[in-house]
């Protein structure tokens, strides 16, 4: 009934005003106003959701770090993505698909479900028997028992696809906030006892599938829909034309993510590859806290826009500057203060994963915008379109540091993140095709947000630079940047600092 209010075109909606009268106008009002609190309450305990399980994250994350060594992040950097890549095979990106359906009927729902369970299986019996394979690879035979261990997170969230769409699909977003944050907190715990009990990489290992255990049984329990024994796969053969190209498309980002990782342990060993992984996993935890707030309302509630490009347009441009007004400086913040924050938090031992984050941070202010904009491509079925983008992407990314490997991990980062910036303008022209969206809005909506932010953080730096003590320079550097920008914004009227503060002053 919403989709129909909001997607008729002027003349209709006229038209059923005359016929109805007045009457009509109110619950077309009610139900506009519905998505806009819905999109609301979404970007709300999307937030809420990214923010305690980063902030369950940063806590657990020093503790292990503190506890573990850098070659045991570097043994799960070189299994992680195989079980990355297996999960979204196993996908097969039926969740976005579910969610482009205007109206997904049960036997949907059903067909994915069965679809995923016998995938998970049998992609868990190839990785079983595929893991002297990867050992032999890595020249690591201690990565056999590990990789058949850590692999058995496929199987287990086969069993939650179906369930998480629906939940998706309704935006019920405070539900799922629920459960990953309940898994993330059971697990880091779990992770950290047996750190603390000496299992090494073990402990991280088992991290991961307790998250995945306990995140699969609370979807369960917040979901209503419940699989049933009439095997009907036509719903899942129908959705795999589209959402095939999701699941290359994940493929490849989980390539993109990753490849640093793949070929740091590769030329580089495990002791590398482990401070590369420790600042990724930094720069991951700060740009996932703005991608995953938006992403939990994006493509729905940009698919319900579809049939009225005006609004779908206007919506963009409101997600695409909120993403901005939060990434550019939480990201650069945190370049400014990686050195004090990892020496403080995680000990001089993971002093050269210093240089590494503060690159990896340009990059991830650039990717929640790259996230926002793809999910734009994708509300307007053009996977084929994503797909390809990406693809491309990624096979130019490993070219690019297959290239630049001999000059060290260094040299790898930054290549990696010059690239990915500049990805951001094929994003922007492949969305520009689509809609409406000129490079005027583009510019207006993120480049005033990236100047505040930039000039904020080098004057902080100035202002700090004289002070030794490191906890007292992290303190201040947070408590000026924050100051300071939030002074420039509020000078500069900016329109998204009074919608937040409005949204959040409001709140019971």
């Amino acid at each position: 009934m919403l989709i129909f209010a909001i997607g008729n075109p002027p003349f209709l909606q006229r038209e059923c005003f005359r016929v109805a009268g007045m009457l009509w106008a109110l619950p077309v009002q009610k139900l506009m106003e519905s998505l806009k609190e819905k999109t609301a309450r979404g970007l709300f305990w999307g937030g809420m959701n990214t923010l305690v399980m980063q902030l369950i994250g940063v806590a657990f994350g020093i503790l292990l770090a503190r506890l573990l060594d850098t070659s045991d992040y570097g043994m799960m950097a070189a299994v992680s993505v195989f079980t990355m890549i297996a999960t979204e095979l196993k996908d097969s990106g039926f969740k976005t698909a579910l969610t482009n359906l205007k109206h997904p009927e049960d036997r949907d729902y059903n067909a994915v479900f069965w679809f995923n369970l016998i995938a998970g299986l049998v992609l868990y019996a190839i990785l079983f028997v595929s893991a002297p394979l990867i050992g032999r690879y890595y020249a690591n035979e201690a990565i056999v028992p590990l990789a058949r261990y850590a692999f058995l997170s496929v199987v287990i969230t086969a069993f939650s696809t179906s369930q998480g769409a629906w939940l998706f699909k309704q935006l019920k977003t405070k539900e799922l906030a629920k459960a990953s944050m309940t898994a993330t907190l059971v697990s880091s715990t779990v992770g950290a006892g047996m750190a603390f009990g000496g299992c090494g990489y073990w402990s991280l290992a088992t991290q991961g599938l307790v998250f995945v255990l306990v995140n699969t049984l609370l979807v369960w329990h917040y979901s209503p829909w419940r699989p049933h024994f009439e095997l009907d796969f036509e719903p899942a053969w129908r959705m795999f034309r589209f959402s095939f190209k999701i699941m290359l498309t994940a493929i490849a980002t989980q390539l993109n993510n990753n490849v640093i990782n793949i070929l740091a342990v590769k030329y580089y060993k495990v002791g590398p590859a482990g401070h590369y992984s420790q600042a990724y996993q930094w720069d991951f935890k700060a740009y996932s806290l703005v991608q995953g707030m938006v992403n939990q309302v994006a493509q729905p509630v940009l698919v319900s826009l579809d049939d009225d490009g005006q609004r779908q347009l206007n919506a963009l441009r409101k997600m695409m500057r909120f993403t901005a007004f939060i990434a550019f400086p939480l990201l650069f913040g945190l370049a400014l203060v990686s050195r004090e924050f990892i020496v403080l938090a995680i000990g001089t031992k993971w002093l050269p994963s210093v240089g590494l984050l503060r690159l990896l941070c340009l990059s991830g202010a650039v990717m929640p915008l790259c996230s926002l904009l793809s999910n734009l491509i994708i509300s307007k079925g053009r996977s084929g379109t994503y797909m390809w983008a990406t693809l491309v992407l990624c096979a130019a990314q490993i070219a690019l540091l297959v290239m630049v490997r001999k000059q060290g991990i260094h040299a790898m980062v930054l290549a990696y993140t010059a690239l990915n910036i500049a990805w951001l303008m094929v994003w922007f022209a492949l969305t520009s095709r689509l809609t409406g969206y000129r490079f005027l809005h583009f510019i207006t909506d993120t480049l005033p947000f990236a100047l505040a932010a930039s000039g904020v953080m080098m004057l902080t730096f100035l202002l700090t630079k004289p002070i030794g003590s490191l906890w007292l320079l992290l303190l201040s550097r947070i408590a000026i940047a924050g100051l300071l920008y939030y002074v420039v914004m509020r000078i500069a009227g900016a329109k998204i600092l009074r919608e937040c503060m409005t949204f959040i002053l409001r709140r019971p």
